[in-house]
């Protein structure tokens, strides 16, 4: 069984916890492209709306998840729900004989991500939520990293 960290970031902060993680695990890392123009305050604000109204949109990416058994997916928290890249992605990928796990990271409240992320999936799930100041503290990052990759490890190994 092999892992694919994937994950949408718009500020840089998910990407930073998708980074750790893949380095972890020594796996394949895959960015998702979200092809709307979400830069600037009108973007941020257009996104939330998106997010709230549980809209999907074009996505781009250079790995193909299928090839994965484990895929462990990081979206930040927008209008408290996941992003619409994220929402699309996985929507699209094939779910059959995977194992799945979620990360978000948020400022305010991880509001209903994860229940999302478990809607979409219908799998059992491993799960990290990090506010803002945890992504950006080394010490605590890495413990609930530690923390996520046995639960992610448990899964993987049936345990979970």
């Amino acid at each position: 069984m092999n892992y694919l960290v994937v994950y949408y970031s718009r500020s840089g902060r998910t990407e930073i916890v998708a980074e750790h993680i893949s380095n972890r695990l020594d796996c394949d890392v895959c960015e998702i492209f979200d092809t709307k123009k979400r830069e600037g305050i009108i973007g941020w604000l257009k996104s939330g709306k998106d997010a709230f109204q549980h809209n999907k949109t074009d996505i781009k990416y250079d790995i193909d998840p299928d090839k994965y058994d484990f895929l462990i997916v990081g979206s930040p928290v927008w209008a408290g729900d996941i992003t619409p890249a994220i929402r699309t992605f996985l929507d699209e990928v094939k779910k059959e004989d995977k194992k799945f796990a979620f990360f978000t990271t948020f400022g305010g409240s991880r509001g209903k991500a994860f229940d999302t992320m478990k809607e979409l999936t219908e799998k059992p799930i491993a799960k990290l939520g990090l506010k803002t100041k945890e992504v950006m503290d080394d010490e605590i990052l890495s413990e609930n990293i530690n923390s996520f990759i046995k639960k992610c490890r448990d899964i993987k190994d049936n345990k979970g």
